[in-house]
């Protein structure tokens, strides 16, 4: 079976939205491509500066001045401020380094952090993906599928901490 429709059978006992940075909306493109996806996918944000990380999602200019927009941190507050913005069941956030520029040697290219909210707890995930800029980005988004599918299943994904 296609891993977005077994992705939306798993969803339709539960609502989700997304916070996406460095993926532009292809998470939220990618679950809106399912027929049916109007009764669980509520909405998203993408926040790809952090003038919105902060003036509209919530996240605090200390954290990203303090750790940076591509963090844990900064992750943890988008998708516990987007669970909260758009009143679902699950959140998701997502930022990273795409590249081709961007990346420092603390923080490569391809440093993704992912954060998914459900059930009152926040897991989370940094990757380092490789390839070009449409590759990592392409990386995100089906880790982040390929998680959430897990998580519904009970599985925790073996690379996700509890935070």
């Amino acid at each position: 079976m296609n891993k977005l429709l077994r992705l939306a059978q798993l969803l339709e006992t539960y609502t989700i939205s997304c916070a996406e940075s460095c993926t532009g909306g292809m998470l939220s493109s990618q679950l809106t491509s399912i027929s049916g996806a109007s009764k669980w996918f509520i909405g998203s944000l993408v926040c790809y500066s952090n003038d919105v990380k902060i003036g509209i999602l919530g996240v605090s200019a200390s954290i990203i001045e303090k750790f940076g927009a591509v963090s844990k941190e900064t992750s943890l507050v988008m998708a516990r401020n987007c669970i909260d913005l758009f009143r679902t069941d699950l959140s998701v956030s997502i930022t990273g380094i795409a590249g081709p520029s961007g990346g420092t040697p603390e923080k490569p290219v391809g440093t993704v952090h992912i954060c998914i909210c459900k059930d009152s707890v926040t897991y989370h995930c940094c990757s380092l993906f490789s390839g070009d800029r449409d590759s990592i980005r392409n990386q995100s988004v089906n880790k982040v599928i390929d998680s959430i599918t897990l998580l519904l299943e009970g599985i925790i994904p073996y690379d996700f901490n509890i935070v």
